[in-house]
């Protein structure tokens, strides 16, 4: 008992590794103390660093309408075979939120496309992700007006017609993810510490100049300008690159980034 006595008093009093209740109520005092001092930004900023680092708000939602729609799509099945109405019920509810999720997403998505840097080859895979997510929303849509007009669970053949379309549905929602996936995971699209190089692509998309991540023609010299960087790298025959010092470009200060407009 004594043991355990002692225990206690030294948590309380800071000692543990954990730092305590008083090292909690301490952390606690503090950051009410430095919430009241920074504006509302910084206060979001601090408690949500994450979002508050995005560059758009589609990453923030797209994970609603995969869980929401594959939701839907399980359980209908499961429901149908299983002769469960009250499965296919709660099924029914998950699509109407994926289809508004999705909706949501999609918009979001939209926005992400007109102002994320990013080169040629990311370019047709973004028109494809965007292609696939229309469809998405699209579907899901029509399944959900489709089961809001019959008030009731589509039966016999009809019901069949109508799990294929989920199902079919499903595996677009996969694929939609796999190539935003892709975007992200491989080229770094919207990732703060690549958006360098993702400018860089893009600006070489924009003039039509080679893809320096491929092999080069090494039978002419390549000049590659990073814009304002103030240096120039100089490709000769042999492949060697040398850097050349140059003076930072006059209009570095009007610098833009490319950014391709998609038809929607």
């Amino acid at each position: 008992m004594l043991g355990l006595d002692s225990q206690i008093r030294f948590s309380i009093h800071g000692g543990a590794d954990s730092g305590g209740v008083a090292g909690g109520v301490d952390s606690l005092l503090a950051f009410l103390e430095s919430a009241v001092r920074q504006s509302p930004a910084e206060t979001f900023h601090g408690l949500l660093p994450g979002i508050a680092a995005l560059q758009n708000l589609h990453p923030l939602f797209v994970h609603f309408p995969i869980a929401l729609l594959s939701l839907f799509f399980a359980l209908d099945l499961a429901g149908s075979l299983a002769g469960r109405a009250e499965w296919r019920r709660v099924a029914g509810w998950f699509l109407y939120l994926g289809v508004a999720f999705a909706g949501i997403t999609a918009t979001f998505g939209f926005i992400a496309a007109d102002t994320v840097a990013h080169g040629g080859d990311v370019h047709e895979i973004m028109e494809s992700h965007e292609h696939l997510g229309i469809s998405v929303f699209g579907l899901a849509a029509f399944l959900a007006v489709w089961r809001g007009i019959a008030k009731a669970h589509p039966a016999g053949p009809a019901n069949a017609f109508y799990l294929a379309l989920a199902g079919l549905l499903a595996g677009l929602l996969a694929f939609t993810a796999d190539l935003g996936g892709l975007m992200v995971y491989k080229y770094g699209v919207s990732v703060e510490a690549a958006a360098d190089a993702n400018r860089a692509a893009a600006l070489r998309h924009e003039h039509g100049e080679p893809d320096f991540d491929q092999p080069v023609d090494h039978d002419e010299p390549v000049v590659k300008q990073e814009l304002g960087l103030g240096s120039a790298i100089h490709q000769d025959e042999d492949g060697a690159a040398h850097p050349q010092a140059e003076p930072a470009p006059a209009a570095a200060s009007h610098q833009h980034e490319h950014n391709h407009k998609h038809d929607h």
